[in-house]
């Protein structure tokens, strides 16, 4: 099932492939230049030891950072690569059941990664194939935790193509597949399914369910948890809040967390941080301030432009189209701005 996903999968229904020009060819020469013995002996038959392992779990990271800076336009095809790698390493070579669990873990993890950059730049039914196959790897991995994060990531597809009643079950699914996770994985998993019930208008259960993730994460910086799980630190819980409030349209609110979310947002994640600046900017405008929202997604809008984000192209031509009607002089200057950046 693995091996059938990795390089298909970024021929998405649309029919062609998408390429970062230079970029992620070069990348992927880098690394796969790295220790060429024994990947080769591994893809001939040969047995896959430690320090191969190494070096894909090493990957990961670096990988992750890149979709959250570049964009999933800018990364899918470098994921698809090094998913193709060691789905091929499963398939051809052998190796311990220790080895193989981990092979098994990563190949999950990359499935993921190719799946959310796929859904970032648009291409949904690639996405789902790369999530229902990193399933199927974290399910033969017996790691519920990383299966519960994948059905996370397809909840939040559901919610952007409108099927919010499948999201919420996907969403309940994930949380209860890892009652037993690390409080950092539980708060992500809870407010996700809190999101849902903001989606569907259910303010009661979504309260609910944010108050346990608040408890969740008062605990999340005293426990160890997944490498894939750091992301989900106080600014990403902070944002994930106020989306349930801005859903809620309990803009006050939302403005709140989404200053906190801002104040503590990492630089390298410029993708994210447009994202929570246009949101912040959606809310200030329900509040009646023009020139703020203006200002909001006038800082949003380079990083909206460098990132290969299909997502937040689209949140930046909603936001300023609802600002241009406005007869403001910084409604203005918002509209010159970003079509000098838009051509």
């Amino acid at each position: 099932m693995l091996d059938e996903t990795a390089g298909p999968a970024v021929l998405d229904r649309r029919g062609f492939l998408i390429m970062q020009a230079g970029l992620a060819a070069a990348i992927a020469e880098r690394w796969l230049a790295t220790e060429p013995p024994k990947i080769n002996a591994a893809l001939e038959g040969g047995r896959v030891d430690t320090d191969l392992l190494d070096c894909f779990e090493q990957r990961l990271p670096a990988l992750r950072r890149m979709d959250a800076s570049l964009g999933g336009g800018s990364v899918r095809s470098l994921v698809d690569a090094e998913l193709r790698l060691v789905t091929d390493l499963l398939r051809h070579s052998s190796y311990s059941e220790g080895a193989g669990n981990r092979l098994l873990v990563v190949a999950a993890e990359l499935g993921r990664i190719a799946g959310w950059a796929s859904f970032d730049a648009g291409f949904h039914a690639a996405a789902e194939r790369y999530w229902f196959t990193a399933l199927h790897a974290a399910h033969s991995a017996a790691d519920r935790a990383a299966g519960a994060n994948i059905l996370k990531c397809m909840s939040l597809q559901r919610v952007d193509t409108e099927r919010p009643a499948e999201a919420l079950r996907l969403a309940d699914a994930a949380r209860a597949g890892a009652k037993d996770a690390p409080a950092r994985v539980r708060a992500m998993l809870t407010t996700r399914l809190a999101r849902t019930h903001a989606v569907l208008g259910e303010s009661v259960a979504c309260e609910r369910r944010l108050a346990e993730a608040d408890t969740e994460m008062s605990r999340a910086d005293d426990e160890a948890s997944p490498a894939w799980a750091s992301y989900f630190d106080h600014a990403e819980y902070s944002a994930q809040v106020a989306a349930c409030y801005l859903l809620l349209q309990r803009h006050q609110a939302s403005d709140y967390w989404l200053q906190q979310t801002l104040a503590l947002q990492p630089a390298e994640r410029s993708r994210d941080r447009a994202t929570y600046l246009i949101w912040r900017a959606d809310s200030v405008l329900n509040l009646g301030d023009v020139e703020q929202a203006c200002s909001l997604v006038a800082q949003a809008a380079p990083d909206v432009v460098a990132t290969r984000s299909v997502r937040n192209h689209r949140r930046l031509l909603d936001i300023h189209g609802r600002l241009v009607v406005h007869r403001h002089p910084a409604a203005a200057a918002l509209d010159e701005c970003v079509r000098s950046l838009l051509t």
